[in-house]
């Protein structure tokens, strides 16, 4: 049998050499995880990037500037705050999606402005805060929908439709809801507005190719003619509902007229060139708002209920459709100063103009409610 072999010098040494390693390494190994069991890492403080138009973890009414806040960001224009997202069933497509509302501060306009908005080439009815926000679409007809406003409760909203091919009245409540058609086959109707004094609602009456002021009951029930025309258009009622204002152009060119609640007394405001169409009643009834000048140069204009003392509030960019709020504080109306048709609103005196609505679509035709 053989002698048992020698270990080599030279091996023997790096065979302890790197059993100390070995354990050098596996001590610093076991000391570091003693200190991060004693020391646990904190949350982390970095971002996951947001690629433009993931909304899987954006809340429903965030910023809109939230939505892209780790992309190319998208401004929007100073004072503007956050949008309440229109229900899915009705929503715009984007490019529609209207800017939020301004800031006002303690002094915030109050109530509900009723209003058309061009969505998809058909006009709709919508509404939102009188500060702008909460804006949503009340209706989504195959057929227009405009000449909207608001009952004296601020419960009801009464307009003119022809999604039945034909124009007539409609009401709904100021959710949208519960939606009735109160006329047929009387003639194209435009323009309702309803009596704080009884339950009336005055309109215009297209029929012949003339113009008309007609009156009839909530239900539908026992309409009838108040003018004779040739163009007798627009009618509001005053606060107490003794009086109704229409535009005319009876005498020729079209003017602001009042007369009493049944047709009789009919006597004219104004003698202003190329008068415009609907008015508004100062909540005290003393006072009308209304708008006049040629076809894309309009202005607001407001005058006693006698004639006297007219004032101009407006100077270019287009101004129509004005309409008090219940409190007398602002005036809401349509400009195209921005090259749009928007929404504004401003103080009786034409001071405190602030823009409400900012979209590539056409919003017009506002009636302040409460």
């Amino acid at each position: 049998m053989k002698p048992p072999a020698k270990f080599n010098p030279v091996f023997d040494k790096f065979l302890l050499g790197g059993l100390g390693c070995g354990l050098i390494v596996l001590c610093i190994l076991m000391g570091s995880f003693f200190v991060i069991w004693q020391n646990p890492p904190g949350p982390r403080t970095t971002s996951t990037s947001l690629a433009v138009g993931d909304l899987s973890t954006i809340t429903p009414g965030a910023s809109p500037t939230a939505l892209f806040q780790f992309a190319t960001p998208t401004l929007l224009p100073p004072g503007f705050a956050t949008i309440t997202p229109l229900p899915a069933e009705t929503l715009p497509s984007s490019d529609q999606i209207p800017s939020a509302a301004p800031q006002f501060g303690s002094s915030s306009p109050i109530g509900k402005i009723v209003f058309t908005c061009f969505v998809n080439q058909i006009d709709q009815i919508c509404i939102m805060n009188a500060d702008g926000s909460e804006r949503k679409q009340l209706t989504d007809f195959e057929g227009t929908a405009f000449y909207a406003s608001v009952s004296p409760e601020g419960d009801m909203i009464y307009f003119s439709s022809r999604r039945t091919g034909n124009y007539e009245i409609y009401s709904m409540n100021i959710r949208g809801k519960e939606l009735r058609r109160l006329t047929g086959g009387i003639g194209s109707l435009y323009a309702p507005d309803r009596s704080p004094r009884d339950d009336r609602i005055v309109f215009t009456n297209q029929t012949g190719g003339e113009q008309q002021i007609w009156v009839m009951r909530l239900d539908g029930k026992n309409p009838h003619a108040l003018t004779e025309g040739p163009e007798d258009i627009d009618p509001t009622y005053s606060p107490d509902g003794l009086l109704i204002a229409f535009a005319s152009s009876r005498t020729g060119q079209r003017q602001l007229y009042v007369m009493e609640r049944d047709g009789s007394e009919v006597r004219q405001l104004t003698t202003l060139a190329d008068m415009g169409g609907r008015s508004s009643w100062s909540p005290n009834g003393q006072r009308l708002a209304f708008y006049a000048g040629p076809v894309g140069d309009h202005n607001i204009y407001v005058i006693n209920v006698d004639g006297t003392g007219l004032v101009k509030l407006t100077n270019g960019g287009d101004n129509l459709g004005p309409s008090w709020s219940p409190d007398g504080e602002w005036i809401t109306f349509t400009s195209f100063r921005d090259g749009n048709n928007e929404i504004y609103i401003m103080r009786p005196d034409g001071t405190g103009v602030t823009r409400l609505t900012a979209n590539s679509i056409s919003d017009w035709q506002p009636r302040w409610g409460r």
